[in-house]
C-alpha cells in the first residue's frame, strides 16, 4: 500500500473515531440533561419542603436527596415500562443506568449548596438560597457529564437504557 494510501485510510479512520467521539458526547450530555431534570425536580422539591417545613439542614439535604434519586428512576422507568418491561426489570434498568449519575450530581449539587456561605440558611424568598441552588446543579452538570460519557463508552450507565427508547 503507497504512503498516500496509508494516509487516507488513517485520515478515514480519525475521522470515524472523531465522529464517535462526538457521538459520546453527544449521548453523555443528553444523558446528563435527563438525569440533571430528575435530579432538580427532586432537589428543589425536597429543599422547600425542608426549608418550608423547618427542618435542619441535613434533614433537609436527605430529603432532597431521596426525592432526587426517586424522580430521576422515575423518568427512566416510565418510559422503560411503556416500552414493555415489567416493572422489576423497568426497575433494574433504571438502577443500572441512573445511579451514578445521580450520585455524582447530588453530591456535588449539595456540596455546592453547603459551600457557599449562608445558602443553607437564607430561606425561600432569598436570592442567595435559589442561586446557589441553580448555580451548584450548574456545576453538577458540568461535572457529571464526563462521568456519563465514561459509562456510555463502556456500555454502562445510559447505554443501558437507549434500547427501550425506540
Amino acid at each position: 500500500m503507497s504512503s498516500h494510501a496509508r494516509h487516507d485510510m488513517s485520515d478515514i479512520h480519525a475521522g470515524h473515531d472523531a465522529g464517535a467521539a462526538a457521538g459520546l458526547w453527544s449521548q453523555a450530555i443528553s444523558a446528563t440533561l435527563h438525569c440533571l431534570t430528575g435530579c432538580a425536580i427532586g432537589e428543589v422539591l425536597g429543599m422547600v419542603l425542608g426549608t418550608w417545613w423547618g427542618w435542619s439542614n441535613g434533614a433537609t439535604i436527605v430529603l432532597a436527596i431521596v426525592l432526587a434519586f426517586v424522580f430521576g428512576y422515575s423518568l427512566t422507568i416510565a418510559p422503560v415500562l411503556r416500552a414493555g418491561l415489567p416493572l422489576g426489570a423497568a426497575l433494574g434498568v433504571a438502577l443500572a443506568a441512573d445511579t451514578v449519575s445521580i450520585a455524582v450530581m447530588e453530591i456535588v449539587d449539595n456540596l455546592g449548596v453547603l459551600l457557599i456561605p449562608g445558602a443553607m440558611d437564607a430561606g425561600l424568598t432569598s436570592w442567595l438560597f435559589w442561586g446557589a441552588l441553580a448555580g451548584s446543579l450548574a456545576i453538577a452538570f458540568v461535572v457529571t457529564v464526563p462521568v456519563n460519557r465514561a459509562l456510555i463508552a463502556r456500555g454502562k450507565g445510559h447505554a443501558v437504557v437507549h434500547a427501550y427508547h425506540h
